[in-house]
């Protein structure tokens, strides 16, 4: 039983992050990678704005509020050490301007997207 509802929620975090992805899209932001892995852990979903990154935590739950709280400051960190490594493949390195934005998805599959969430590194 637990299995099958770890495929479930898995798979309802696929469609949570193609949700996202199309958003961003829409807003001519170009998602360049999906799921990408870092030291840190990893990213769910990369979008490139103008020369500039935009990396992409997404989160799932019943409501706004709920999908907020599952995001921690620990995992916060995490992404932001994967982001270190996924900004050497850039031209401009560290230099690359990037922000860190948390896309909220409730049980409709509505999004609110939090621009900047993690403030400045």
């Amino acid at each position: 039983m637990k299995q099958v509802a770890g495929q479930v929620a898995y798979h309802s975090g696929l469609v949570a992050e193609r949700i996202v992805e199309q958003d961003y899209e829409r807003r001519g932001l170009p998602i360049v990678q999906r799921r990408w892995r870092g030291r840190g852990g990893e990213i769910d979903l990369i979008a490139r704005n103008g020369s500039g990154l935009v990396f992409v935590e997404v989160k799932k739950a019943h409501s706004f509020a709920k999908a907020a709280e599952r995001l921690s400051v620990r995992q916060m960190d995490r992404i932001k050490i994967s982001a270190l490594d996924y900004l050497g493949s850039e031209p401009l390195g560290q230099l690359t301007e990037l922000r860190f934005d948390v896309a909220l998805v409730d049980h409709q599959g509505q999004v609110d997207i939090i621009e900047n969430a993690f403030g400045q590194m």
